[in-house]
Parts: structure tokens; C-alpha cells; sequence
């Protein structure tokens, strides 16, 4: 009798250990990251949106090496993000990814909503409120051209895209006029009639800014296509 009573109480443990297991490896997938060693179509759509971001030269081949890390390291850094190199789901996310290995839709969200006012308070901080909401939405209409990324935090961390982004201005906490531009925006409030740039003509450096066609002033900014 004692022979057999040991496997059966070690039987039961065994069986929890492998439902243990196997949760561990369906937390980790659905917690999936792309890393330094990693290969395949995930690296592919990484690399793709570093090389369309500016921050990674060359060609998107799908092997997770030195040039990728740092590439993703650079854009953690300039966005703000944990630098560590590992495309988790926050830099994912920041990238306009999903870290099932899709592009994302644009999916206008709670946090959507937040990072938009973010982006507002930036870079519209004293201008009238109408100016706010025309802010938004050249956000929204990049969103919506095949000329730029397709998610709202893509064409706000584009490389270069806005200074807010580039002086740290984006990591300020939105008032509440600016989250209620961003509202407004995304509710299909558009003052610009689809202009996809602005920039303040007094203080701009940009030559070719100034080559866009402008369709109207408001406040500071002149809107333009």
C-alpha cells in the first residue's frame, strides 16, 4: 500500500505543476515582447516603423540586432518611454503597433483621448480655444492620409513631427481645456477643413513648411495643406 500512495500524492502535483506551466507560457504570449534576438514579421513591423519614423536607416529584415536596439532605444528616449531597449506594449503602442503583430486601426480610445490633450497642451498652451481643437485636428487628419502613420500616437511621435514631442512638452499634465479639445477633435470638430500642418510663422525655421499652401490663420498657427 505505501508503494503506491506515493505516486498518487505526487500525482496531483505534477498535474498542478504543468496547468501552472502552461499558464506561465499564455501570460507570457499574451505579454509578448520583441527584443534583441528576436526574428521574424513582429521585428519586420518594428524596423518598419523605425525606418518610417527617422530613427532607423536601411532596410526592415526581421532580425532583432545592434542597429534595431538602437533604434529602439533612441525613440524610447526621445518619447519619453522606459529605456531599455524592448519593444513592450507601451513602446509598441507608441509606435502604432500591436504587439499581436498587426498594425492598429486608429481606435479612438480613452487613452487616445489623453495622449491627444497631452499633445494639444504642448504645443497650443495660450492659444484660443478654437486653435486648440485645430490642433487636434491636423492630428486627426494625419491619422486619416495614407501619408502618415494610421494611429493617433504614430503621427504624434513621428521623428520630427512636433516640438512638444521633442522639448518634453508632451509629458506635461493637460488642463482640462485642452482634453476638451482633444474631445472635440475626435466628436469631428475640425476648424482647419482638412489642413495637415501649422506652425507659427514668426518663430518657424523650416523653409519648406513654408511652401505648404496655407488656408488659414488662428491665433499664432497658420494652417495649411
Amino acid at each position: 500500500m505505501q508503494s503506491n500512495s506515493k505516486p498518487q500524492r505526487v500525482l496531483p502535483w505534477l498535474l498542478a505543476l504543468s496547468v501552472f506551466t502552461l499558464f506561465l507560457v499564455f501570460v507570457r504570449a499574451d505579454a509578448a515582447v520583441v527584443a534583441w534576438g528576436s526574428k521574424g514579421d513582429q521585428v519586420r513591423q518594428v524596423q518598419q516603423k523605425l525606418i518610417q519614423y527617422g530613427y532607423l536607416q536601411g532596410t526592415a529584415d526581421g532580425i532583432f540586432g545592434k542597429d534595431t536596439y538602437d533604434a529602439v532605444v533612441w525613440f524610447q528616449r526621445k518619447n519619453g518611454l522606459n529605456v531599455d531597449g524592448v519593444v513592450g506594449p507601451a513602446t509598441a503602442a507608441a509606435l502604432g503597433l500591436s504587439l499581436g503583430g498587426s498594425v492598429s486601426a486608429a481606435a479612438y480610445n480613452e487613452s487616445d483621448t489623453y495622449l491627444l490633450g497631452r499633445l494639444v497642451h504642448g504645443e497650443a498652451r495660450g492659444e484660443p480655444y478654437v486653435g486648440k481643437v485645430a490642433v487636434a485636428s491636423v492630428v486627426l487628419n494625419r491619422v486619416r492620409s495614407s501619408s502618415f502613420p494610421n494611429t493617433i500616437a504614430g503621427v504624434i511621435y513621428q521623428a520630427g513631427a512636433f516640438d512638444a514631442v521633442s522639448d518634453g512638452q508632451i509629458n506635461l499634465t493637460p488642463d482640462e481645456d485642452s482634453l476638451r479639445a482633444a474631445r472635440d477633435a475626435l466628436n469631428g470638430w475640425d476648424p482647419t477643413g482638412g489642413c495637415l500642418y501649422y506652425y507659427n510663422p514668426v518663430t518657424s525655421t523650416n523653409s519648406w513648411i513654408w511652401t505648404r499652401q496655407v488656408r488659414l490663420s488662428i491665433g499664432k498657427h497658420n494652417f495649411a495643406i
